[in-house]
């Protein structure tokens, strides 16, 4: 038999129920009683406004007759409170006071006994003994709250790593990645902080399970007395309700957004308040129930929790919303999660431990590790919260579990996990992921080919060549050069390629080069990164076709001519030799012929042979001299082309496109802290 108050018709369906019957004349009958004694007690010192009218009328009415109804005499269940309808179950009806009685003595009895009783963490809690809790009804009361200092709960220095590096992952990943998909990782960052804030000595356990499983029964078992709504009318459970085992909790309550009047107390008990001190109950709607809103608040619940007790029963067990809605889901959450086979007193002889190694299968197969021979995981337990078979058990494990005060944290530490999980598609492909040298140095040959930077360190090595030849060459072969040039009419020289052609030809070789490039650099990554690498490559390669243009103009040949070597003076000085001695040769045999000089043809035909032979041998020993610094010549310029057109696009791209590996690699680095790796 359970009091519910008015807002309590809020949290269970509308039912009737036999002990809450109206009674038309109850409140003329107590104020009858009343009349002509000293007058009725204050009722605020009593019970607040959230106690049903009748609790409230019976705590502030000085007495009541023996001929009352029984219902109509209902007490609050305090013993102490000054109500002469305060009696257990049983019990003789004590006599009526006499009027006589000081009425002030009731009222001071009641305050003495709530300040001996009182607590102060703001619970509308229910308060009874174990002798009364079978008989009597539960009475909800609301006490003050006092000032209180409430440790907060405290996270260990690799949990703290995590969560920084979680932190910071989502700091460094904001621009390249979605906030649908960094809003989990934001969640759990979020929930990490406000856990933090709040009592670190309070666990707070959540029972889930499916319509008609018996979690509302096993709730009111564990508490020792019937706080939430029991039947046979499904669903039975509408709103969450809350069982507090110690002061301290209400911040904890408020984040979970149950509300004052579904907040309770269970039976008092030194040996229950000690063995399961610091441990916040709350009973959930069905995981299954019709109603949607009912599924919400579960799930919402169940994200807020330290720890949840899944309620199973052996006919729905295996159920498929189950275990791919939840258990195979929160598998990484193992080490918080109690798994209970109730209503076992419906299978008979061994057919519960079957049931339970089938559970036992059905939970390896969602990949939840179980809590067996010392190894961390769930804990499975089969019980009846009918007939208690099992309940210590589950009472030594749960308050084993609340005292190691490990469960906040180690909720936490496995929404990181599952957090990291969620993440590791755009984190981790298990690639090698980076820009080689290999791939460098081919854009940098790409983008030397498109400027031309081998044409132009060859049109250097022949701008040398023709130099030298100019200088150290004889004058006849010059001049035949020159008459030979001028006979080849213009029209003869046709041209293949346009400079259009030309410009257009290398904007394709650079748009080719970015391309590769960005290939290769987004090669391994995942798809986010890789799109972000080939977007900056994109970006760099707008306007670098110019860019190549004007540094190949302005990297190109050197104005003027060539530089000359040492050895270019001797040269010259030797062919002007020649040439004077061919000079003289002619004129003496020229003299000779006129008779103007004597006849000597040797030394003339000599002077003339040696500088006819001599002119082309230095010419000739000119070129071959000359290869060696017109190739380097022509070599310099190719490499200041080279060096040119790479550092354009080190700058337009490769530096973007590095940046950004460099930035996803900060990011897997702290993927890798997330994940404890």
């Amino acid at each position: 038999m359970t009091a519910v108050t008015d807002h309590d018709q809020d949290h269970t369906e509308p039912a009737d129920h036999p002990d809450h019957t109206d009674h038309p004349d109850h409140t003329d009958h107590v104020d009858h009683e009343g009349a002509g004694e000293s007058g009725p007690a204050p009722a605020e010192d009593a019970v607040s406004d959230a106690v049903s009218d009748d609790v409230s009328e019976a705590a502030s009415a000085g007495g009541a007759s023996e001929g009352d109804d029984p219902k109509d005499a209902e007490a609050d269940g305090e013993t102490g409170s000054g109500a002469a309808g305060d009696k257990p179950a049983g019990d003789t009806v004590p006599e009526k006071p006499t009027r006589t009685e000081d009425a002030s003595d009731g009222r001071h009895a009641r305050v003495k006994a709530e300040s001996e009783g009182s607590w102060d963490d703001g619970l509308i809690a229910r308060r009874v003994t174990e002798e009364t809790a079978a008989a009597q009804p539960v009475v909800l009361e609301t006490r003050a709250s006092a000032p209180q200092t409430v440790t907060p709960l405290a996270y260990d220095g690799p949990l703290r790593s995590r969560l920084d590096a979680l932190r910071e992952l989502v700091g460094l990943s904001r621009t390249r990645l979605d906030s649908r998909t960094l809003s989990e990782a934001g969640r759990v960052l979020d929930e990490a902080a406000a856990r933090r804030r709040l009592s670190g000595q309070h666990t707070v356990v959540a029972i889930a399970g499916a319509t008609g499983s018996g979690k509302s029964q096993l709730f009111n078992t564990l508490a020792g007395v019937t706080i939430s709504e029991t039947g046979v009318r499904r669903p039975t459970t509408a709103a969450p309700i809350v069982c507090s085992w110690s002061d301290g909790a209400a911040t904890l309550i408020d984040r979970l957004g149950v509300p004052g009047r579904l907040r309770r107390r269970p039976v008092q008990s030194a040996q229950s308040e000690a063995q399961l001190r610091g441990l916040v109950l709350v009973d959930l709607p069905d995981h299954d129930s019709a109603a949607v809103q009912h599924r919400e608040q579960v799930d919402r619940i169940l994200a807020l929790v330290d720890a949840v007790i899944w309620v199973v029963d052996p006919e729905k067990y295996a159920d498929a919303v189950l275990h791919e809605r939840y258990l195979r889901p929160m598998a990484g959450h193992a080490e918080i999660m109690f798994v209970v086979l109730n209503q076992i007193d419906r299978l008979p002889g061994e057919a519960a431990e079957q049931v339970l190694d089938d559970l036992r299968r059905l939970l390896d197969e969602d990949g939840i590790a179980l809590g067996e021979y010392g190894e961390p995981g769930a804990t499975v337990l089969a019980l009846s919260a009918l007939t208690g078979d099992g309940i210590g058990e589950l009472r030594e494990a749960l308050g084993q579990f609340v005292a190691e005060r490990g469960a906040p944290a180690r909720r936490i530490a496995a929404d990181v996990d599952a957090a990291a999980w969620r993440l590791r598609p755009v984190y981790a492909t298990g690639r090698r992921t980076g820009l080689s040298e290999e791939a460098r140095d081919e854009f940098a040959a790409r983008l030397a080919e498109a400027v031309g930077a081998t044409a132009a360190g060859e049109a250097a090595e022949r701008a040398w060549l023709r130099n030298a030849g100019r200088a150290c060459g004889t004058p006849w072969l010059r001049l035949w050069r020159w008459y030979e040039d001028r006979r080849e009419p213009a029209t003869g020289r046709v041209l293949l390629r346009t400079q259009a052609d030309e410009e257009a030809t290398a904007r394709q070789r650079v748009e080719q080069a970015v391309r590769t490039l960005a290939e290769r650099a987004s090669t391994g990554l995942p798809a986010p990164w890789a799109q972000a690498v080939r977007e900056a490559a994109v970006r760099g390669s707008q306007g670098l076709p110019e860019a190549l243009d004007e540094l190949a103009v302005r990297a190109g040949l050197p104005p003027g001519r060539p530089p000359r070597p040492g050895w270019w003076p001797a040269a010259v000085l030797a062919q002007a030799s020649m040439t004077v001695l061919q000079v003289v040769g002619g004129l003496w045999l020229l003299g000779q012929i006129i008779g103007f000089m004597a006849p000597n043809l040797g030394v003339p035909v000599l002077l003339m042979v040696a500088g006819i032979v001599g002119g082309p041998l230095v010419e000739w020993s000119c070129r071959i001299a000359a290869r060696g610094p017109a190739r380097r010549y022509g070599t310099e310029a190719e490499r200041r082309l080279r060096e040119a057109a790479a550092g354009c696009g080190r700058a337009r791209v490769l530096d973007p496109v590095a940046a950004e590996l460099l930035r996803y690699r900060e990011v897997r680095e702290q993927y890798g802290r997330v994940v404890g790796v």
